[in-house]
């Protein structure tokens, strides 16, 4: 009994865990995380700014919808990032945060995530692989040391607790 009490507590950390996160992120106010989101994302994608590789979001908005956060909301680039709240995305990318943590960690291939029913991509087929392969081309070396070391040290806190969780599952 002693010995699978640390896979049963991997698994609620793993499931409980968003859900923690997910109540102080719904009192933050839009607003605040929209300017957030565009700070991050003005980082990020910086160097594909500068290469003009930005260009074919020009008026063009892509959802992102983080279920398990809560979190909602479109983006879109037209020399400078915007965020809105949900409206009339031409495409929406759905996924639980420990799935984008870990594209974002280069630790899984989004295509994988998308044949494993993880990563759900909806309406313009074209404009989703257009982001896609953006997403793709962002080097996590390239990335600004703050947010690579914080990105990598909660994406190997995941991958330790997915794998402490797996014998929980089976």
């Amino acid at each position: 009994m002693q010995g699978f009490f640390p896979h049963k507590l991997a698994h609620k950390v793993l499931e409980i865990g968003p859900k923690v996160i997910a109540g102080p992120l719904a009192i933050v106010p839009f607003t605040l995380k929209a300017e957030l989101l565009k700070r991050i994302l003005g980082l990020l994608l910086a160097e594909q700014a500068a290469d003009e590789e930005l260009d074919f979001l020009d008026g063009r908005w892509v959802a992102i919808k983080i279920e398990d956060l809560g979190l909602t909301f479109e983006v879109t680039y037209t020399d400078t990032w915007q965020v809105r709240q949900l409206q009339e995305a031409e495409v929406t990318f759905t996924a639980q945060s420990k799935d984008l943590l870990l594209i974002a960690a280069a630790k899984e291939d989004p295509d994988t995530l998308f044949f494993q029913r993880k990563l759900c991509i909806e309406g313009d087929t074209e404009l989703g692989l257009e982001v896609k392969n953006l997403l793709l081309s962002v080097e996590f070396d390239a990335m600004p040391a703050a947010i690579r070391v914080a990105i990598e040290k909660l994406a190997q806190a995941l991958q330790a607790l997915q794998a402490k969780a797996e014998p929980a599952l089976v």
